[in-house]
C-alpha cells in the first residue's frame, strides 16, 4: 500500500476553499497513492469554533451530511481514499473527529479522546471527546488513528503492531521545530513501529506545515517546511 500525506494550506472557516485543496491534492497525486491523508480538523481548519455552541453547531458537520457526501464522491472520482480531520456533530455533541473515506463510501471514523482540542476551561458538555481507540484496515493493513494530543496524553491507548497514522495542527516556528521533530518521533515509538504525521500549512496563525514518516523512532522521511506537497510513504 501507498500512503500520501498531503501537507496543503487550510483556510478557518472556508470550507469551499478547504474542499478546493483536497480534490487539487487528489488531482495532484494522480491515483498513484490508496490513502490521502490530511491534518487535523483540516475541513473546517483548527481555530474554527468560537466556543459559542450555538454557533459552533452549524460550523461542525455530520458525518453523513451533504459535504461529507461530497468527500465521498471524490474517493470514487479519483479512486483514492481520504483520510481527514473534521469538526463533526452528532446530535448535540462535537468532536474533533477523523473520518476515512474509500469507494465512496465512509469506512472509519475515529473522535479524538483527549481534550486539548478545545478551550476546555469555558466549553460546556456539548463538546466532547470519543471513547473507543479501535482501528481498522486498509488493503489489509491494520491501522490506527491518533489526533494530535492523543498521542502526548495517552501513548499506551494506540500501540499497534501495524500502521499509525497521526494527523496533527501544530505551529510552531521553524526554530522550534529542529528540536520537535526528534521529540514526536520518540512520542510516536512508544505506540507503533512505523508513524506518519501529517500538519497543515495555515496563515492566521501561521503554521509551517511539514509532513513526516516516523520508523524506530527516528525520521525516515519528510517534506519541507512551507511547501504545499505530499510526502508518499510505502507501507
Amino acid at each position: 500500500m501507498k500512503i500520501g500525506l498531503a501537507c496543503y494550506e487550510f483556510r478557518n472557516n472556508d470550507v469551499p476553499f478547504n474542499l478546493s485543496q483536497i480534490e487539487r491534492a487528489l488531482q495532484s497525486a494522480g491515483g498513484g497513492v490508496d490513502l490521502l491523508c490530511f491534518g487535523e480538523t483540516f475541513l473546517q481548519g483548527f481555530d474554527a469554533l468560537s466556543w459559542d455552541y450555538e454557533r459552533d453547531k452549524d460550523i461542525a458537520v455530520s458525518a453523513g451530511s451533504e459535504v461529507m457526501e461530497r468527500l465521498c464522491g471524490m474517493t470514487r472520482e479519483y479512486g483514492t481514499g481520504v483520510l481527514l480531520g473534521y469538526l463533526e456533530r452528532d446530535g448535540d455533541g462535537l468532536y474533533s473527529s477523523c473520518a476515512v473515506m474509500a469507494d465512496g463510501q465512509l469506512a472509519h471514523n475515529y473522535r479524538r479522546i483527549s481534550k486539548g482540542w478545545k478551550e476546555y476551561t469555558v466549553t460546556d458538555g456539548h463538546y466532547r471527546e470519543g471513547a473507543c481507540t479501535g482501528g481498522f484496515a486498509f488493503c489489509g493493513v491494520p491501522v490506527k488513528i491518533a489526533l494530535c494530543g492523543d498521542l502526548w496524553d495517552y501513548p499506551e491507548r494506540f500501540r499497534t503492531d501495524g500502521l499509525l497514522i497521526w494527523p496533527v495542527y501544530v505551529s510552531f516556528s521553524l526554530d522550534e521545530w529542529q528540536g520537535y521533530e526528534a521529540q514526536y518521533a520518540a512520542q510516536a515509538r512508544l505506540a507503533a513501529r512505523r508513524t506518519l504525521m501529517v500538519n497543515s500549512i495555515s496563515r492566521e496563525p501561521v503554521s509551517h506545515g511539514g509532513a513526516f514518516c516516523f520508523v524506530d523512532g527516528a525520521v525516515e522521511q519528510k517534506l519541507p517546511y512551507d511547501r504545499e506537497g505530499i510526502l508518499s510513504v510505502q507501507v
